[in-house]
């Protein structure tokens, strides 16, 4: 565990598009349920061909598989994502994908196998916003606005303090900060370790506009964060709902404080960062599918719209709904993608530049 270092901000940003009106007329004639062939290093998803909407294919593609890499590991919230747009893509459209895991470096050891990849369709790479906030720090050379090209956002979601729901010394937020004012950097946090990453960037939003500062423990792995509040090695954690549900829904962790500009539903009881006090734009999670600038017009619009009919297929709604990500608006088309990128590759920059990173 490596307590993260001083950062300062108070950058704001959130991500707000409109779905694309025609795909909200279009029905889903939905059968059974797509193929699902696992292997070793890969999975090979395809749809039953008695349950597809009728999604026009360009002439002569796709012939094969179309690989899809996930720059994080096995079961991860990129990978389920990345397997269940495949998935309902697979019903929709009748296309076939080999998801590949390509795990390392935040997310950025992937990103090679992706650009030496030809601009022909067949490669799609999910990713989530550190590679916006990697492109705006130097990390990586690669515009995700630019270089390539998002096919579609189909996540963006919240995030939240959690404490352990048996710790008695936090009824609720105003406790928290009471604790912290009693005993300045005593209260632990776990997060993630990234330099720059929104996680951190938020946790030190909360404390400069609350003035008070919580001790921020790093972790690699998600189930390490968790395991450590559970465990009682530190006090809170930072994350999203919908990869601690489980905890959440067994009682085992409670949220005090949400993220976001207003309430949302299943989180009714919960105050907001605004109500109590810190007046700044939640930066929030997202994730998409992109391809290479240069993807042939007629390949690139039937992927647009397989995966915007996709994101309304049953299964994949289910799975949304199960992370918690129906509780904003969680789907944006390729210009909506564009302009959340761009908005927070320039936020990220003034930022990086007032922490001196």
């Amino acid at each position: 565990m490596i307590p993260l270092g001083k950062i300062n901000t108070n950058c704001l940003f959130h991500a707000k598009s409109q779905r694309l009106p025609f795909f909200r007329k279009l029905g889903l004639i939905v059968g059974s349920a797509a193929l699902l062939v696992f292997s070793t290093s890969a999975v090979l998803l395809q749809g039953d061909a008695s349950a597809q909407m009728k999604v026009e294919k360009p002439a002569g593609f796709p012939t094969r598989p179309i690989t899809m890499i996930v720059p994080f590991g096995a079961g991860g919230g990129s990978d389920q994502l990345a397997r269940a747009m495949a998935k309902a893509m697979g019903v929709v459209a009748d296309i076939k994908f080999q998801v590949v895991n390509k795990p390392g470096g935040g997310g950025t050891s992937a990103i090679p196998d992706f650009m030496l990849a030809p601009p022909d369709g067949y490669t799609i790479l999910e990713h989530i916003d550190n590679a916006i906030s990697a492109f705006a720090k130097g990390d990586i050379k690669e515009n995700p606005a630019r270089d390539w090209t998002p096919i579609c956002m189909t996540q963006i979601t919240f995030s939240q303090i959690y404490s352990r729901s048996d710790d008695k010394r936090f009824s609720n937020w105003d406790d928290v900060v009471a604790y912290a004012k009693k005993n300045p950097n005593k209260l632990t946090i776990a997060n993630v370790g990234k330099v720059g990453s929104m996680e951190v960037v938020v946790m030190h939003q909360i404390e400069n506009a609350l003035g008070i500062k919580f001790k921020q423990i790093a972790f690699d792995k998600p189930a390490e964060r968790y395991g450590a509040l559970l465990g009682k090695q530190v006090d809170l954690l930072f994350e999203q709902p919908g990869d601690v549900r489980s905890f959440l829904d067994s009682n085992k962790m409670k949220p005090l404080l949400t993220f976001f500009d207003k309430r949302p539903s299943a989180f009714s009881d919960v105050p907001t960062h605004i109500e109590k006090g810190a007046k700044f734009k939640p930066l929030t999670r997202f994730r998409g599918f992109y391809v290479k600038k240069g993807v042939p017009r007629d390949r690139l619009k039937f992927l647009q719209e397989a995966c915007a009919v996709a994101f309304e297929e049953k299964s994949y709604a289910a799975f949304n709904k199960k992370k918690y990500m129906h509780l904003i608006d969680s789907y944006r088309d390729t210009k909506g993608s564009v302009k959340l990128i761009k908005g927070a590759v320039r936020i990220y920059r003034k930022m990086y530049k007032q922490l001196g990173i």
